[in-house]
């Protein structure tokens, strides 16, 4: 039972599989465990992320594990035809193509959901938000689940705080094998790899505008002074300004920055954060794009309202004219950037990522009815475990401890 675009691609798919799995080694070791304790035998997965080669290897990892497949996009422009067709060739349920509409995309998250599933792998809250919102009788079935990224654990904790969440859910993105090396190092990677590979235009000497200075926000801004940008922040938080500020980069408000920006990187979760005021006083030729999980960021609707012709200027890229003669151009439809205009992040990164996934739906499955309260925090072990692997992976070893050290560090006498 699947629902994707051509079946017939699955052998383009199969060889993106192939190539991301020969380099996420930590995956590729959990696959072996997986593959001799079943830790899911019996249990219907429903997951929705962004569905290209790495998310394809880690719902073959799951399989492998015992469980029951059923998987979705998290974004109708990141999900590609040939991956979807590998894994429905290899016997998962699939219900997801590229540049679905927001009718198919309803249909596509709500058939996942309609399997039952028990455990839940989402990015972004979508299926969280479904299966409470429209199928409250399929929620008895769900042991638990696990979320991916910051916007869906800000829509999580909103609905723990009206306690409205039904069923436990693992933090996946504060572990810090996740956050300080997927939103950081992949982010910033990433992101510049689907700007470069859409403008086709240089980045040394320009002026880049990164809206928020969280962790991707970071990963961003770094990225772009390495290529060799003049870098500028714009926040609401001023520990985080004052962060910026130190690591060599101006802040300043977005009105601001508006008039100078070259490229304009939103990053920061909330909406309308480039807006029509600042579309009027931005130059000639300025290229926006957004980093967030949702297309809400800039807003490519109120951009389109104002504009007197709507065009496109590249594949990829839709240029705008506004009435005083300057043209702006949005990348991929103001859709997350490095997957709606490239690959993601880098398969090394999202090994770490998706291993910590995979340890964390065991943990749920291992743990079934055990926990008290609905957010929970990827355990400690997990996180050691999983740098512990990739340092291994990486041939380097570390310090440790003596009973000396460790005697003096945990005691008050000295």
């Amino acid at each position: 039972m699947s629902e994707i675009r051509d079946i017939n691609l699955w052998e383009s798919g199969k060889r993106k599989i192939e190539w991301v799995k020969h380099n996420m080694d930590l995956l590729r070791s959990i696959e072996k465990e997986f593959v001799e304790k079943k830790p899911f035998e019996g249990l219907k997965i429903a997951l929705s992320i962004h569905l290209e080669a790495k998310t394809a290897y880690l719902c073959k990892v799951l399989a492998l594990g015992g469980a029951e497949m059923y998987v979705t996009g998290s974004n109708p422009l990141s999900t590609q035809d040939d991956v979807a067709a590998a894994l429905v060739n290899d016997g998962l349920n699939v219900f997801a193509w590229h540049k679905a509409s927001a009718e198919e995309y309803e249909r596509h998250t709500s058939m996942v959901i309609e399997a039952g599933p028990n455990i839940i792998i989402d990015d972004g809250g979508d299926l969280v938000n479904l299966i409470h919102n429209k199928y409250p009788e399929k929620i008895k079935d769900v042991l638990g689940g696990c979320e991916e990224t910051t916007t869906g654990i800000i829509r999580l904790m909103a609905m723990n705080n009206d306690n409205k969440l039904k069923f436990p859910m693992v933090l996946v993105n504060n572990a810090k094998c996740k956050y300080l090396f997927d939103n950081r190092y992949g982010t910033g990677q990433s992101v510049w790899d689907g700007i470069n590979r859409t403008t086709n235009l240089i980045v040394a000497g320009k002026n880049v505008v990164v809206a928020g200075y969280g962790w991707c926000g970071k990963g961003v801004a770094m990225r772009a002074k390495g290529l060799g940008a003049s870098v500028i922040i714009t926040e609401i938080d001023p520990i985080k300004a004052m962060e910026a500020v130190m690591d060599g980069f101006k802040v300043m408000k977005m009105e601001e920055a508006a008039e100078i920006g070259d490229f304009f990187i939103t990053v920061t979760g909330c909406c309308d954060v480039i807006n029509e005021l600042s579309f009027n006083k931005m130059k000639d030729g300025a290229i926006l794009c957004n980093a967030g999980h949702f297309d809400i960021e800039v807003d490519v609707k109120g951009l389109s309202e104002i504009a007197v012709n709507k065009f496109e200027a590249r594949n990829n890229i839709m240029g705008y004219k506004l009435k005083n003669g300057r043209n702006i151009y949005v990348i991929a439809e103001g859709r997350l950037v490095n997957l709606a205009a490239g690959d993601g992040h880098p398969a090394e990164i999202m090994d770490m990522s998706f291993a910590i996934q995979a340890l964390s739906a065991a943990y749920i499955a291992k743990n079934k009815g055990k926990f008290k309260d609905m957010i929970i925090s990827v355990p400690e072990e997990i996180d050691k475990e999983v740098s512990e692997r990739k340092l291994k992976f990486w041939g380097i070893d570390i310090d440790k401890l003596t009973d000396k050290q460790e005697k003096y560090l945990n005691s008050w006498q000295v």
